[in-house]
């Protein structure tokens, strides 16, 4: 029982998706939450979602494509978050690591998503990049629109972050970097962190798991990162798994875990 709460099956690299399916459920993944990163990805995420029964999707702009939120673009994502399968806003966020970036244009379309995962009563899915001094007073100054808690995609901050982060109702996904021999803190966040705050993700086709790390990501491999996990907490690999499920279920409220 592995679940997957970040992948982009919308991505082009993914031709072959009944396989990529096939092989998720062959390795006991029963939960693939496809992320829109812009308007015609997030229509696509809910189209895969119509279509195979374990995935549901996320609708959001991604912060690099924040010249595209208007308010007819918000007035289609509110659609998409009324579907029946789509468990949150996202990605959403800040990203400050490739030039040229506008902050306050990042942070309007962030602020303007926030509030639609609000008025939704939906949480929402954070990518943040490169502005961790950023992030937190950001996140304070809507604290009441938080309600709903909300999502940190690939965690890659710090342990003390993450604690601030949670204190606001973060949950804490971890994907294949957690892996990777050169973690850095890493570890220290996964063994600290609540795990009634925990949730695993493979952010696919990208940043695949060792041993297979520079290869194409995808769900089945989401395994990995949970066993790793287990390890470096020391729990039981089965019974993590089943919180982290249940987490799943409580942040994301339409999703109702495996038959």
């Amino acid at each position: 029982m592995f679940i997957d709460t970040h992948c982009h099956l919308n991505d082009e690299k993914f031709g072959d998706l009944d396989d990529v399916i096939s092989r998720m459920r062959d390795e006991g993944v029963h939960l693939a939450v496809c992320a829109g990163y812009d308007l015609p990805s997030s229509y696509r995420a809910a189209e895969l979602a119509e279509t195979y029964e374990e995935v549901y999707f996320t609708a959001g702009v991604h912060p690099d494509a924040e010249k595209s939120v208007s308010k007819q673009s918000l007035k289609e994502l509110s659609a998409l978050c009324a579907h029946k399968k789509c468990l949150a806003v996202g990605e959403i966020g800040l990203d400050y690591h490739y030039l040229p970036f506008d902050k306050e244009g990042q942070k309007r379309a962030f602020a303007a998503q926030i509030e639609l995962a609000a008025q939704a009563n939906l949480p929402f899915c954070v990518h943040a990049r490169d502005c961790a001094g950023e992030l937190l007073p950001f996140l304070r100054e809507r604290e009441e629109l938080l309600k709903n808690g909300f999502v940190m995609h690939c965690y890659s901050g710090s342990a003390e972050t993450a604690r601030e982060l949670v204190k606001l109702g973060a949950y804490l996904s971890f994907a294949g970097p957690l892996t990777f021999k050169n973690a850095r803190s890493l570890p220290e966040v996964a063994a600290s962190a609540p795990s009634e705050r925990l949730l695993t993700e493979t952010d696919s086709p990208y940043l695949s798991p060792h041993p297979y790390r520079g290869e194409r990501n995808e769900p089945a491999r989401v395994r990995l990162v949970a066993e790793e996990l287990a390890r470096i907490r020391g729990e039981d690999d089965a019974a993590l798994a089943l919180a982290i499920d249940g987490n799943a279920r409580r942040i994301f409220p339409k999703y109702k875990g495996a038959k």
